[in-house]
């Protein structure tokens, strides 16, 4: 699992994600959640690394200060 920023253009996802939810209700929001993760699980593909992401998003990030 790559933990290491990808991301081309971070806060445009950040903030298409936010517009894409404007407007929606809460459940409509949860679907769309929902489908947008099938999705990216899909482009992902890899079970092992679709588990590993799985774990690492169920535990919350340690900081250091």
């Amino acid at each position: 699992m790559n933990t290491t920023l990808h991301f081309q253009d971070a806060d445009g996802f950040y903030e298409r994600l936010l517009d894409v939810h404007a407007g929606l209700s809460p459940a409509e929001s949860e679907l769309l959640n929902a489908r947008l993760i099938l999705l990216l699980a899909n482009q992902i593909g890899d079970a092992r690394v679709l588990g590993e992401c799985i774990e690492a998003a169920r535990v919350p990030q340690q900081t250091t200060a």
